[in-house]
């Protein structure tokens, strides 16, 4: 089961439609390919068959996630607590530099936000989750064991 947000569902499901409502586009590319004549050796029409398949698998898969997301509501989480949706100011025990971490279902990919979203289910989600202000967690990264101290909830 994923865990995602109220605006995070309202993403896939923005997603979803786009997806769907290319189906018609696509059909009529494929059509106009047909009419192009000899299939064996029509690329188009191969072309527009490739992303026929590529976008059913989207919606397939975008279909599957909503069916099986959990949506967080945050409303019963205590004060304090680190859960989704949260941005966090964290301090590296062993530097002591400072940074702002969002906890998100799926990772947006925008890279003009002042936080480093992190998904529930990296490591670094997993620690956080369910975590209060002043603990000290203990995050397993790929380059070695980091230490980080909750200094507040932003």
């Amino acid at each position: 089961m994923e865990y995602i947000t109220a605006s995070e569902k309202e993403q896939l499901e923005q997603k979803l439609s786009n997806l769907i409502s290319q189906r018609k586009v696509i059909t009529e590319r494929i059509a106009e390919a047909r009419e192009l004549g000899d299939l064996k050796e029509n690329a188009e029409y191969h072309a527009a068959r490739e992303d026929q398949g590529q976008n059913e698998a989207k919606i397939r898969d975008l279909e599957d996630r909503l069916a099986n997301a959990q949506i967080a509501d945050d409303a019963d989480v205590p004060e304090g607590m680190v859960f989704l949706g949260t941005t966090v100011k964290l301090k590296d025990v062993d530097s002591g530099e400072e940074e702002l971490y969002r906890l998100v279902g799926e990772a947006s990919g925008d890279l003009t936000v002042d936080y480093i979203e992190v998904t529930t289910s990296s490591p670094m989600g997993v620690a956080l989750m369910k975590s209060h202000v002043g603990e000290t967690v203990r995050v397993d990264l790929p380059r070695g064991e980091r230490h980080y101290e909750i200094v507040e909830i932003v």
